[in-house]
């Protein structure tokens, strides 16, 4: 796999922090099935992951100490290793970026693109809120928590779809990802717990966090699927052939890694929700065994 693990001191925390040295000088240039669109795909969500990390990060930390959750310690260590495994993920992901740039794929700029798109559109729909008493603070831990629920379900689907992992064919690139999918499903309640112990449980903390998710998956999706769509442009192969396979890897009905997804996004809206509702333990057990973790 190309790695080192090395799990660190949980801080009486539900989940550790594993520190990770991936070496992807050796991974291939289409490392997905040797196929340019699907590896672009997942470039293209990679290029989403240092920035949109960063963020996260930046969301909890700015509320952490907030009179409301300051003196509840279990939540306290859990934030601890939330911001440890987010800032592993960016370190990772920032590696992998820098191996697709050595073959002349543009995920610098796609990483610039991301950042900026993430601090126009806070700053923006922050001012839009703030007439009906939402914070910036308020609204970056809002995205926050919608974006987490989509990365843990994203996360789910890579640990489930076994059309998926028989796509994942270069071993470093698949141990990556199935560790980040596990990490992504340890800590899924984490910013969740934040956004309740600051705002509650109230009417309005629901239209919050659900209007929210609404915004966050359609600013993704166009994202994202510009993304891909440039990454395949500069490679010269945005053809009907791509798309197909990108159809079938991502929106097809029976095995699609997006389509997959729809039924527990859908719980996000389900009055009540709480991330650990969803029940992942033995699923997280199975593959903490079979990665060495």
């Amino acid at each position: 796999m190309n790695a080192k693990v090395n799990i660190t001191n949980r801080a009486g925390a539900s989940f550790p922090v594993r520190r990770m040295n991936f070496d992807f000088d050796q991974v291939p240039e289409y490392w997905m099935n040797d196929s340019a669109s699907l590896t672009h795909f997942m470039t293209g969500l990679s290029a989403l992951f240092p920035a949109g990390e960063k963020f996260f990060i930046d969301s909890v930390r700015a509320v952490r100490y907030h009179p409301s959750i300051k003196d509840n310690l279990d939540l306290q260590k859990e934030i601890s290793a939330f911001i440890g495994q987010e800032a592993m993920h960016t370190h990772e992901h920032i590696g992998f970026n820098a191996s697709a740039q050595k073959y002349g794929h543009d995920v610098d700029r796609l990483d610039q693109m991301t950042d900026k798109t993430i601090q126009t559109a806070r700053l923006i729909l922050g001012k839009v809120m703030k007439p009906f008493g939402v914070t910036q603070d308020m609204f970056d831990l809002m995205a926050t928590t919608a974006l987490e629920h989509f990365t843990a379900t994203l996360a789910t689907q890579l640990l489930e779809n076994k059309h998926i992992q028989q796509l994942m064919t270069d071993e470093t690139m698949a141990y990556m990802w199935y560790w980040h999918a596990i990490e992504e499903n340890e800590h899924k309640a984490v910013a969740y717990d934040v956004f309740e112990g600051v705002f509650g449980k109230g009417i309005k903390a629901y239209i919050a966090r659900c209007g929210s998710l609404i915004a966050a998956m359609l600013t993704l999706f166009v994202v994202q699927s510009y993304f891909v769509g440039r990454l395949l442009q500069q490679d010269n192969k945005l053809a009907a052939q791509s798309l197909k396979e990108l159809y079938q890897f991502a929106y097809s009905p029976s095995k699609g890694i997006i389509s997959g997804m729809a039924k527990e996004m859908l719980l996000y809206f389900k009055p009540g929700f709480h991330p650990n509702d969803i029940d992942s333990h033995a699923l997280l057990n199975t593959w903490r065994v079979k990665l060495g973790l």
